[in-house]
């Protein structure tokens, strides 16, 4: 018969065993399996304290199956083995299962550590309201919180509080409890004030705590940051000597988020010359810094820093590092060198398939970026994101619809900026009921009041030319940026509504939102549009005289247009000699396409010649050329200039003209054979063209760029891709509807004048979006004025 001493010497034995498990590592599993198996196969029968103590390992090596399996041959398990099981499953996110034993744990045997287990796991698991809850409940049974409790029920309270008095309640809960002189306790006091966004009385707390600690400090200045209240968190870590790496960290990440760079930088600097540890953080902010700033030599010199310093990373150092390099030099335009550093890092994440993802797409290497696409391990919402905004944004519309439909097919839900993305597909499509389809599926998600989407619908609406909607969706928008001004001041551009546009300005500033170069490019694309040339004139020397906007090249390019489209070639030329830089292909461009309006071809072929010269390979230098030629009947002058252009290879982009009909798209070309109902199209022309002569329509054969037979001529200007898609989507919409058709070049000035005949003939508004603006035919009248 074995003696109650030698037991108790075999217990001693397993239990100082046991011991050697702690700290835990992935060797302590293994550890105490072998004392587990051990104890089995010698006929030992642990007692309580040793079988708590397994239970302990098994559970904090994420090994609960094994922990429960133990715990379930306990005759009665007492309150320590019960309190380490529910902090076990609240650790592994079962929640569930957690406050099922909490629920099923006698009354008798609780104590105050039993409640804090489960209270720390509804706070681990983000469940404010629940951890609240308990508190109460535990205070109704009679338990006395300790600090612990206190501490953990804070930080569940900073989860869900959004007002100062539920602060001060609870303030006055911790007072009368005498845990108010803790300073663990008060420090997450402290936190709970910043979540709901009292800094004062966070301040004023902190200013009590008799002993302060790192997370003292560090609590207060991170709840300014958060607040962005920046110079307050760095007035108060300028003021301390200690040497607190988080609060610096975040007062880098900080400045970095609100575009503060060199004051970021500075504190990187002070960081590194008071001796502060650098970690991934501090790295990571730094290195966003250079790429948001575009400061590529200094993102370089952190780069060779780190690599000098750090000679064997940690995966956790080396990955969110790596990431954030990933990014700097794709942001500063060196995709290669982005894509090296992925390809040699040792351990990858989605963040960096993303980043090299977004790398090429922003690069516009679409190619590059599909492949990339396709073989990714996995993706995630931003994956889909990066590539359908990608593709929208540079012209694949197309593409973009599909991808997005693709992303849903496979069971990812889009956010708002896919939705943007699609939406602006849709915009430069002109697919109007995809568009609409699409914002009925945003109101329906409950993301209509998105500020990217919403940006994103009234650009669409506009380019559709519903102007209307896009102007109901802008005032009902529930909060505006300088973007969404900026798409509705450009919307009633394009629209001929040059007026209100100004007038829309003219809100904007009285709304106390600063315009940017951005704005001040659609407002005179709008006075453009609208012949408002003094306006125009005003407006863009006001740039700099009083927002201090220094115009840019293209700024300059919509003065010019301005003015050429006004025939003032004189004030165009003086302000083309008085650019601080050199004309690019884009003055030029602009100057001819005014010659080729105005017939003005001396100024017209010296503004081509320049043109050619900067862009040899670009078709619509040749083509504006050759048809001024031929619109003065210079044939000669107009076939030499065909025939450069065939010399050098260059092919010209074929005109064409599209319309949505029954969800989908009908493409046209010029003199078109291809569409199946091409006859019928043009028998109908046949039968229009009668009853728009009668109201006084005259063919304008002078639009017919060809040196052919006068009787020929009709014939060719009847076959024009705009008139065909007009013709079509009259003899398919439903009666009274609206048509509307979008071309890809410059409207046709014999089909301008066609459509104001036609739309009187049938009694309908007709609408075309050329290249450059929006036409409403109503009634046998344009909304341009005959102004284009």
């Amino acid at each position: 018969m074995t003696s109650p001493e030698f037991i108790r010497a075999v217990a001693n034995r397993y239990a100082s065993q046991l011991q050697l498990c702690y700290p835990l590592t992935s060797a302590s599993f293994s550890l105490a399996k072998t004392i587990h198996s051990h104890m089995v196969t010698s006929g030992f029968h642990p007692a309580g304290h040793i079988r708590n103590r397994l239970i302990d390992v098994y559970s904090k090596s994420s090994r609960i199956v094994y922990a429960r399996h133990l715990f379930d041959k306990i005759h009665e398990p007492d309150i320590v083995s019960r309190t380490t099981l529910v902090s076990a499953y609240s650790s592994s996110g079962d929640i569930k299962t957690a406050r099922k034993m909490f629920e099923e744990t006698p009354f008798s045997i609780r104590d105050t550590v039993f409640y804090n287990a489960m209270i720390t796991g509804y706070s681990r698991n983000e469940d404010g309201h629940a951890c609240i809850e308990l508190f109460r409940r535990m205070l109704r049974e009679d338990f006395r919180p300790d600090d612990f409790t206190f501490t953990t029920v804070l930080g569940g309270l900073a989860l869900v509080v959004n007002r100062g008095m539920q602060c001060k309640q609870f303030h006055c809960v911790v007072l009368k409890s005498g845990a108010g002189f803790v300073t663990s306790v008060l420090n997450a006091l402290v936190s709970v004030y910043v979540n709901c966004g009292s800094v004062f009385e966070a301040r004023k707390l902190f200013d009590e705590i008799k002993e302060k600690d790192e997370l003292s400090w560090t609590t207060m200045v991170t709840g300014y940051v958060k607040n962005d209240e920046l110079d307050a968190a760095r007035e108060l870590v300028d003021g301390t000597s200690e040497k607190l790496g988080v609060a610096w960290n975040a007062m880098i990440s900080g400045y970095v988020h609100r575009g503060r760079y060199e004051e970021a930088l500075d504190m990187f600097r002070k960081m590194y010359f008071m001796g502060i540890k650098m970690d991934e953080f501090a790295y990571t902010s730094i290195i966003s810094c250079c790429a948001h700033a575009a400061l590529f030599r200094l993102g370089k010199q952190v780069h060779c820093y780190v690599l000098r310093t750090e000679a064997k990373p940690t995966p956790g150092f080396s990955l969110p590092v790596n990431n954030a390099l990933v990014t700097l030099y794709w942001k500063c335009d060196k995709v290669d060198w982005a894509r090296r550093i992925f390809d040699n890092m040792p351990v990858k994440d989605l963040v960096s398939w993303n980043a090299i993802l977004s790398g090429y797409v922003n690069a516009g290497r679409f190619d590059e970026g599909r492949l990339f696409f396709r073989k990714m391990p996995e993706r995630n919402r931003l994956t889909w994101t990066v590539m359908i905004s990608g593709l929208a944004q540079n012209g694949f519309g197309e593409e973009g619809l599909k991808l997005f439909n693709q992303m849903k097919s496979e069971g990812f839900q889009p956010c708002d900026y896919a939705f943007a993305g699609a939406i602006t597909s849709c915009a430069m499509l002109g697919a109007l009921e995809t568009g609409r389809q699409l914002h009925a599926q945003l109101v329906r998600l409950g993301l209509d009041s998105s500020l990217s989407a919403g940006n994103a619908l009234i650009t669409m609406y506009a380019r559709c030319g519903v102007v209307e909607a896009a102007n109901v969706l802008f005032l009902t928008m529930p909060c505006v940026d300088s973007v969404s001004w900026n798409a509705m001041i450009a919307a009633l551009g394009q629209h001929g509504h040059g007026i209100q546009a100004l007038e829309l300005f003219e809100q904007m500033l009285g709304a106390g939102i600063s315009p940017d170069r951005i704005t001040f490019l659609t407002i005179l694309s709008a006075c453009s549009h609208a012949g408002l040339v003094k306006e125009g004139q005003y407006y863009f020397n006001s740039m700099h005289r009083l927002y201090g906007i220094t115009p840019g090249e293209d700024h300059y390019v919509r003065l010019v247009d301005l003015l050429c489209r006004a025939g003032k070639f004189l004030e165009a030329k003086d302000v083309i000699s008085s650019m601080p830089f050199e004309p690019g292909a884009a003055v030029w461009e602009a100057l001819l396409a005014g010659c080729r309006t105005h017939g003005n071809v001396d100024l017209g072929t010296q503004a081509a010649e320049r043109l050619i010269e900067l862009m040899p390979q670009h078709d619509g230098s040749y083509v504006l050329l050759s048809n001024m030629y031929a619109t003065a009947g210079r044939w000669n002058d107009a076939a030499n200039a065909r025939k450069l252009m065939r010399d050098r290879g260059v092919r010209k982009e074929p005109g064409c003209s599209w319309v949505e009909v029954e969800n989908k798209v009908h493409v046209f070309l010029v003199d078109d054979t291809v569409h199946p109902e091409v006859q019928a199209i043009y028998n109908y022309l046949n039968k229009l063209v009668p009853e728009m002569r009668r109201l006084g329509y005259v063919p304008d054969t002078k639009f017919v760029l060809q040196d052919i037979e006068s009787d020929h001529k009709e014939r060719v200007l009847s076959a024009h891709s705009e008139k065909l898609a007009v013709a079509f989507a009259l003899l398919k919409l439903p009666s009274g509807a609206t048509v509307r058709v979008f071309k890809n070049l410059r409207i046709c000035g014999d089909c301008h004048n066609a459509f104001k005949f036609m739309s009187k003939v049938v009694g309908r508004e007709i609408i075309v979006r050329d290249a450059k603006r929006f036409h409403h035919f109503r009634d046998c009248e344009c909304s341009c004025g005959d102004y284009w």
